[in-house]
Order: structure tokens, then C-alpha cells, then sequence
């Protein structure tokens, strides 16, 4: 039997005419899920939210979703984004103000109902912490008895009776709880894969923390409603010197705040705690310039573009645009994108 043997040279050349298959590249999808601030109403906007996908683009970029706070339309939120309950990955929570956790149980209901033989849910926040004033914040507890209106109703039994298969205890069952004890130096909350989530101590409300979710395609930090420790002027910034350890290189701050013209001294109404909570504008447009951060998405506006009230407070001099938020981070020196947050707005990275 003859060898043939071809030269190297040849080789080569049909090596180079032989298509290597496509690599899918890595990809980040950041989605505000609901944009209102506190527990005002106005015109259908969703509670708190925000939505990180990751992944490439062969999943597009869909292969972990990750929830951060779930308030009011969270799960109608994400039906607009053809995503069902069951594929939530994590649940993380930043603090315990209503505004921020309503929407929890219409998604963990939902989920007992249509998937109880499905995984069950990991939900990280902060351990059960004692305010000052005397009471206890306690993420464990609200998650506990978080079916417990439904069970008393009856009606967890009810659907139990028509699908054996739903899980007695009702959707707090499926609640996998996660907590962990926030301090001033980042700390590895949750990693699945490519996907890394660190916490952080932040002032709001006792038991306050922000997240930054690190992978392959980039890094976002989701602030909450953090803002600086010293609840209230003289003081250097209103933002929180925590989340700016946090948000060292990240390409994208996700951030509520509170545009200034809601001041106490412009005859808002705005009880001064109220305001001095939350991060102004130009502040978070100062902070994300010394992070370096390419984008900034402002979200939880107070008060929302177009609204003459928040609240009871109203607005001095009308409603504000999508400009003025804009103008009003660059006045702290932000020279990136800033994205006023709307129910929806998606950032992906990198762009396509």
C-alpha cells in the first residue's frame, strides 16, 4: 500500500481555507424593570427593579437572570420581556421598603403555582439588622411568611387540592434564602459560573446594601437607594462613599436618585430626611466620572419626567425632562451616557 504525504506548506494553506466555527462572544444585558421612587403612583410606572442578564450571543445573553429588588409590576415587567418566573435565577435584595419587595410575591406565587417541582429560588439580602430607633429590619422574615395571606385565605390549599403537585407549605418553599452580614469592604454574595455578585455595607434604611455583578462581557453596580453616611448637610457628597469602592472600573452605575430642584429650601414639601437620603443627581454624574463608569442609569426617580407632584410634594417650577436629569449629572462632570431611567430602558454590553 502506497502513503501519500503532503507537504507542510500544503497543509497549512488547506488549514487556513477550513471556516473555524462561529464563537459566540460573551454579552451583559441591563434592564430597568420599574423606575418609580417610593411608594407614590404615577401613570402605570413599575416599583424598583433591575434586571442583569448574561451570556452570549448564541443565548441572547440570557443564560443567568438575575433580579435586583422586585417592586410593584416587577412579574409584568418581565412577561414584556418574555421571561416567566421560573427562569430568575436569584433574587437580591438592596433593603425592606415596600417600594422595593411588593412585587416579590406576585413572581414567587407565580411560580409555586405553575412550577413547584421547579428549583427553588435562591434570594440573597442582608441578615435581620436593628434600626436605631428601636425595631428590627428583617429580610429572613419577610421572605418566612411571605404566602402567609394566601394560606390564611384558603387559597393555597384550594390549589393544592387541584394540583398535588404545588408544594404544601405554599411559595415560601421555594424561597432559597441566602443572607449575609454587610460591611464597608465588598464581599462574594453569590457566583454561578462566569457570574460573580459582591455586596456592600450602604446607608438608607438599616440592613441597606449595593450589589455589583462582575463577568466575562463587564461589570454593573446596582446602588439602591444608597446615599452618603452622614444623614444630612455639611457633608462633601450625597452619595455613598461604600458604593463608590464598589464601582471602582465598573463600565455601568445603576442608581436611584433625587434630582434637587425636590430640596427642602425650594418649597417642595419634602421633609428634609426624605430628601437627604438619597443620592442628587449631580453627586451620582461626580461619582461615576471618579469610578470611571462609561454609563450611568439613573432609576427610582424623584421626581419622575413629566410629574408636577411626587407624592404629596410637589415639584418647584413644573415637571422636569429626560434633559434636565441628563444636565443635571453632568454638572458633576459626567461625561458618559447617562440614561434616565424608563420602565424597560436596556443597556447591553458591548454594544452590538
Amino acid at each position: 500500500m502506497r502513503r501519500f504525504i503532503l507537504p507542510t506548506a500544503l497543509l497549512t494553506a488547506i488549514w487556513l481555507l477550513v471556516p473555524l466555527p462561529a464563537q459566540s462572544a460573551p454579552c451583559l444585558l441591563v434592564t430597568l424593570t420599574g423606575t418609580m421612587s417610593g411608594p407614590a403612583l404615577i401613570n402605570g410606572v413599575a416599583g424598583a427593579g433591575t434586571l442583569v442578564r448574561y451570556g452570549d450571543d448564541s443565548a441572547d445573553c440570557g443564560t443567568t437572570k438575575l433580579q435586583f429588588d422586585a417592586g410593584r409590576g416587577t412579574i409584568l415587567r418581565l412577561s414584556q420581556l418574555n421571561i416567566d418566573p421560573e427562569q430568575i435565577d436569584a433574587v437580591f435584595f438592596t433593603h425592606m421598603h415596600s417600594d422595593h419587595t411588593e412585587g416579590f410575591v406576585d413572581l414567587l406565587l407565580a411560580r409555586w403555582n405553575w412550577s413547584s417541582s421547579g428549583a427553588r429560588l435562591d434570594v440573597v439580602c442582608s441578615n435581620d439588622v436593628s434600626s436605631p430607633l428601636g425595631f428590627t429590619m428583617s429580610c429572613g422574615r419577610f421572605v418566612a411568611h411571605i404566602g402567609d395571606a394566601f394560606i390564611q385565605s384558603g387559597e393555597i390549599a384550594q390549589r393544592i387540592s387541584e394540583d398535588k403537585r404545588r408544594l404544601a407549605g405554599g411559595p415560601g418553599e421555594l424561597a432559597h434564602l441566602i443572607t449575609f452580614e454587610p460591611n464597608d469592604e465588598p464581599q462574594v454574595v453569590w457566583a454561578r459560573g462566569d457570574v460573580k455578585v459582591s455586596a456592600i455595607r450602604s446607608t438608607h434604611v438599616a440592613g441597606h446594601a449595593s450589589y455589583r455583578v462582575d463577568t466575562p462581557a463587564g461589570s454593573v453596580v446596582i446602588g439602591g437607594d444608597a446615599s452618603n453616611d452622614s444623614p444630612a448637610p455639611p457633608r462633601p457628597t450625597s452619595t455613598s462613599a461604600q458604593v463608590e469602592k464598589l464601582a471602582q472600573g465598573a463600565e455601568v452605575i445603576v442608581h436611584s436618585t433625587m434630582h434637587p430642584i425636590m430640596g427642602p429650601e425650594r418649597d417642595s414639601g419634602m421633609p428634609p430626611p426624605v430628601f437627604y437620603r438619597q443620592s442628587l443627581t449631580p453627586d451620582l454624574g461626580a461619582m461615576a466620572k471618579r469610578t470611571g463608569a462609561r454609563f450611568l442609569m439613573l432609576t427610582h426617580l424623584a421626581p419622575q419626567v413629566g410629574a408636577t407632584h411626587h407624592g404629596p410634594y410637589k415639584v418647584p417650577g413644573g415637571a422636569l425632562t429626560e434633559a434636565d436629569y441628563r444636565a443635571a449629572a453632568e454638572a458633576g462632570g459626567f461625561a458618559g451616557t447617562t440614561i434616565v431611567g424608563s420602565d424597560l430602558a436596556t443597556l447591553r454590553i458591548p454594544d452590538k
